[in-house]
């Protein structure tokens, strides 16, 4: 019925607005009573407003929403109405003799609200417009017919547990979908359908707030709250949405650790090392995340020396480890406190209590069967050097913890004393030298003794034993180096030549405790002056020394300050050279100013060398390329002979040998005859072998060397079996031609005990040991 009444309504409205608004139009024209403009009225015949269709509705159709209908039109059938525009025909259908307009369908605000529509009147036999077109709207009329919807839902919100009551936690909001400027049907009103008493909902804004104070997470961490969207302003008859809030107590560090017993006990060997895990203690804190970590720390300094304790990686367990080595003998249990502690604490909860907790800790040391322990952790002995095998060194001292009584042996290990220098008795741990030890050679041993049990070897320990080897005057002093000096002919008198610097390896003779003196008298050619340091200098005496071909050796004499005071002799060279004026040498020997000038000493001596170097490649090449053509020397038959091999290949054979005569090598007046027989074997493979011509005899006689070669040289000539025969080289008669004999060792294995040397001095010798003779004869006495 209500409907029947709206649409009536509208319709008379409609009907209201189509009225002949024929309010006419002024124009200006002529007036008839004088000059000036005249108004003129045009007449329009309609105007049209809009109509008014009620949205879903479900009655009889089709529905008549209103008329059209013009002045020109007098009921005699010859107008026509038109209708154009949205839905026209379709939607909306227009009666043509009446102009009365029918909607065809239901329609829905929601899809389209209003629909723009052309009318026109026109005639109907000549489709000529009476009437010019209009234009109006048809608006459709809303109807409550959609809830509210939450587009965003469902909602998830946090709020930190122990909030104040009021505490904002989340925005809901409710769409819908009808027309908010007619009447109430969008009108929103929210509520809490599921949630009290622990939130609330504001009904015009839909802010979700806390209901109730201090809400703990501990307690429930997590909260459903569902809401409704009611339209109509909530009141009867309306339409209803929901949506669901989860909201989740976020954490706050509102409660202290607590330990869930008040003893600990634990149990550790004696033997366990430092760092190692000795348990775990856990304090209880139902907080999350950082507001549960926590540190651990030692209240009991007894506690706090054998023992530490750290957080682990979580930040939740204390790990109590050992701090130093333990020992049952010593001390066989330990208790302290451990206390843990929020490390970070919120001052807005600090009424709750103190954030930390104090637990007491017992940790019980068990007993190992532990390796004998040595009095000290090192020892530090000393010895002098020099002294006899046996020598008294010191002596190491272990013993079992467990069995003080049980015996201990000693031993050392053998990689810390590779030279076997020392010995240790086993039963006592003495220790004694085995060789004299040098000071000078090694200052320090290093050794490692082993200490075992007897019942158990297993068991062992060991201990580091330096032993330092002690100084004893037992070195003479030396010159730090070999002095060959110089000085110039045209030198001052009492000019420094060199500093002599002397070296003793004893501690107790010291380089600083040296002295130095050189040949004393007025007839020395130079003077040595101790400098007081261990060191000399060398001068030049007041009457400078003649310049001459050999060198001066000046002797120096060295001794100590120890006790026994020792010394040494030794000579420094001194040459006296020409110099040039900017002090440089020149030249050292008389026979050097005999040179070309602009060549010095080095470069003739450079351009010697060069030439003996070629000319010593010219030999060789000459040698090589003239042995490349010549077969290998036959054997002799006659002779005793050796052979020297050569292998092509390791571990090769006969066939891989090649064999040489050094019959040339022995002592000529010590060969054997020649043994008749047939002609041996030619030794070159790659000739064919000729009738060997016969060997002739040597001369009769003392063997003549230079004889002896040239026979052996026609007779390698004439026979081509056999390689040229200065292959070889000769060494069986050097040194003949003087009273000592021949020098070679080849002929002297016939001779038992060796021969007796010549009994004349060597200058006798002849020319050929004149160089022998000028070194190992008298020296030259120093010029006066």
């Amino acid at each position: 019925m209500w409907g029947l009444v709206r649409l009536l309504l509208a319709w008379l409205g409609g009907w209201g607005c189509m009225g002949r608004l024929a309010a006419p139009a002024r124009a200006w024209a002529g007036s008839p009573r004088g000059p000036g403009p005249v108004l003129l009225r045009n007449r329009r015949s309609w105007v049209w407003n809009q109509f008014f269709v009620i949205e879903e509705y479900a009655g009889p159709e089709p529905v008549l929403i209103g008329k059209l209908h013009s002045d020109v039109d007098r009921g005699e059938g010859r107008t026509k109405y038109l209708l154009t525009g949205e839905g026209a025909g379709t939607v909306f259908v227009i009666d043509e003799a009446t102009g009365n307009i029918h909607v065809t369908k239901s329609l829905d605000r929601e899809e389209k609200a209003q629909y723009v529509l052309l009318a026109q009147a026109v005639d109907r036999a000549s489709n000529r417009p009476l009437e010019p077109p209009s234009e109006f709207i048809i608006k459709v009329q809303d109807i409550n017919d959609n809830p509210p919807i939450f587009p965003l839902g469902p909602y998830h919100a946090t709020v930190p547990e122990m909030s104040n009551v009021g505490t904002s936690v989340i925005q809901v909001t409710a769409h819908d979908a009808d027309d908010p400027s007619y009447g109430n049907s969008a009108k929103l009103v929210y509520t809490v359908l599921d949630g009290l008493p622990f939130f609330s909902v504001d009904p015009q804004t839909g802010v979700v707030r806390t209901a109730i104070p201090n809400m703990d997470r501990e307690t429930q961490e997590e909260f459903l709250v569902v809401i409704q969207a009611k339209d109509m302003g909530g009141h009867m008859g309306g339409l209803s949405g929901s949506t669901t809030v989860t909201v989740t107590l976020s954490d706050v560090n509102d409660n202290p650790p607590k330990f869930p017993q008040s003893l600990y006990q634990f149990s550790v060997v004696e033997t366990a090392g430092p760092g190692t895990l000795v348990g775990r203690l856990r304090a209880q804190d139902p907080d999350l995340g950082d507001n549960a970590l926590m540190a651990y720390s030692i209240l009991d300094g007894e506690g706090s020396e054998a023992f530490s304790i750290s957080t682990d990686s979580q930040g939740r367990d204390g790990l109590l480890a050992v701090r130093k080595p333990l020992d049952f003998e010593t001390r066989r249990s330990y208790s302290f406190r451990v206390e843990a502690t929020n490390t970070l604490i919120d001052p807005a909860y600090l009424r709750r209590g103190p954030f930390k907790d104090v637990a007491s800790v017992r940790v019980a040391v068990q007993d190992a069967p532990e390796p004998p322990a040595f009095t000290q952790a090192a020892y530090h002995l000393a010895v002098p050097e020099n002294k006899a095998p046996g020598t008294l060194v010191g002596r190491v001292s272990a013993a079992d913890l467990d069995s003080p009584a049980s015996p201990i042996r000693y031993s050392i290990l053998p990689h810390s004393d590779p030279e076997r220098c020392f010995s240790i008795e086993p039963e006592d741990g003495t220790i004694r030298t085995v060789v004299p030890l040098d000071r000078e050679a090694r200052i320090w041993h290093n050794l490692t003794v082993l200490a075992t049990e007897l019942d158990s070897s297993a068991r062992a320990s060991r201990v580091q034993v330096a032993i330092q080897i002690l100084d004893e005057n037992d070195n003479a002093p030396q010159l730090a180096e070999p002095y060959d000096t110089f000085v110039c002919d045209s030198a001052a008198p009492g000019q420094l030549i060199q500093v002599i610097r002397a070296l003793d390896r004893d501690e107790v003779g010291n380089s600083s405790r040296v002295s130095l003196q050189g040949p004393l008298g007025p007839d020395a050619n130079f003077t040595v002056r101790d400098n007081r340091d261990g060191s000399a200098s060398l001068l030049l005496p007041s009457r400078p020394a003649p310049p001459r071909q050999a060198p001066y050796l000046v002797p120096i004499a060295l001794w100590d300050w120890g006790q026994p005071a020792l010394s040494s002799t030794a000579t420094v060279t001194v040459s006296v050279c020409r110099c040039r004026p900017d002090g440089s040498v020149a030249s050292c020997r008389p026979e050097a100013q005999l040179s070309p000038a602009g060549l010095s000493t080095g470069a003739l001596l450079a351009i010697v060398t060069c030439v003996g170097t070629l000319l010593a490649l010219a030999v060789l090449f000459a040698a090589l390329r003239r042995q490349k053509h010549e077969a290998l020397m036959v054997l002799e038959e006659e002779d005793v002979r050796e052979n020297i091999i050569t292998y092509d290949d390791e571990g090769g054979g006969e066939e891989d040998t090649e064999a040489f005569d050094i019959s040339a090598l022995q002592n000529p007046d010590g060969a054997a005859p020649p043994n008749p027989g047939p002609p041996p074997t030619p030794a070159r493979r790659d000739v064919l072998p000729r009738a060997r011509a016969p060997r002739q005899p040597r001369p009769p006689g003392p063997a003549d060397v230079a004889q002896l070669l040239a026979l052996r040289l026609r007779e390698a000539d004439d026979d081509p079996s056999v390689p040229p025969y200065d292959s070889v080289q000769v060494y069986g008669y050097e040194g003949r031609g003087s009273s000592c004999g021949s020098l070679s060792s080849l002929g002297s294995g016939s001779e038992a005990g060796g021969a007796p040397g010549p009994a004349e001095p060597p200058d006798d010798w002849g020319p050929l040991f004149h160089t022998l003779a000028e070194l190992y004869g008298a020296k030259e006495p120093l010029a006066p």
